[in-house]
């Protein structure tokens, strides 16, 4: 009788366990999408609010090619990135650097002229204005809503990756109002985020 009653706790305690990690999961995973909307603010309206407008004037623009594995593991995958190198004069004077480097969106010809700002002391980008700057921000801003969505989940329902039966008694803990707001956050998150990315390039 004892050995039966001490299995019986056992298997009663562990989905609590499993809902305990669930939730931590999920809390985990809405602090990410935190950081996310934070870094939005910061890499796009704060960055671009608080940089030196200027021109960059082109010495010479190179290609950087890189080499990542793709999924073949006898395959490997070259991405470019293009740099242009001259000097950066501050639209108001205050700063003049001979040696500034930005990643460009073309090869540019020796002379020609970039609308540039500089974000630190050698940390220069090209000039998109507040449409790119908000373009920027806004993908982040997006992004982060599919950890939210996903950590709701996680957090309402103690879901913890438990097999069959932790997925049927999350499916039995979700609500039609949880379901529709998981689902509605992870499609504007998607779709926003694209549509972010496209006015980024296009801007």
């Amino acid at each position: 009788m004892t050995q039966v009653h001490g299995n019986t706790a056992t298997n009663a305690a562990a989905p609590e366990e499993r809902n305990s990690l669930g939730r931590l999961i999920g809390a985990g995973l809405i602090l990410v999408s935190l950081v996310l909307l934070a870094l939005g603010a910061f890499l796009g309206p704060y960055r671009y609010a608080t940089s030196t407008p200027g021109k960059l004037t082109v010495q010479t623009c190179t290609i950087d090619y890189k080499y990542r594995s793709s999924t073949s593991s006898s395959s490997r995958k070259r991405t470019k990135t293009r740099w242009c190198y001259g000097t950066f004069t501050a639209a108001d004077g205050s700063a003049k650097d001979l040696n500034a480097e930005l990643k460009s969106d073309a090869l540019y010809p020796r002379g020609h002229v970039i609308e540039a700002r500089k974000s630190g002391d050698t940390s220069y980008q090209q000039d998109h204005g507040w449409v790119g700057a908000i373009a920027v921000g806004c993908a982040w801003w997006f992004a982060a809503l599919v950890p939210l969505a996903i950590g709701l989940f996680f957090t309402a329902t103690g879901f913890a990756f438990g097999g069959p039966s932790d997925v049927h008694r999350a499916g039995r803990a979700t609500s039609r109002g949880l379901l529709r707001t998981i689902y509605v956050l992870t499609a504007v998150g998607v779709i926003g985020f694209a549509i972010s990315l496209l006015v980024l390039f296009f801007a």
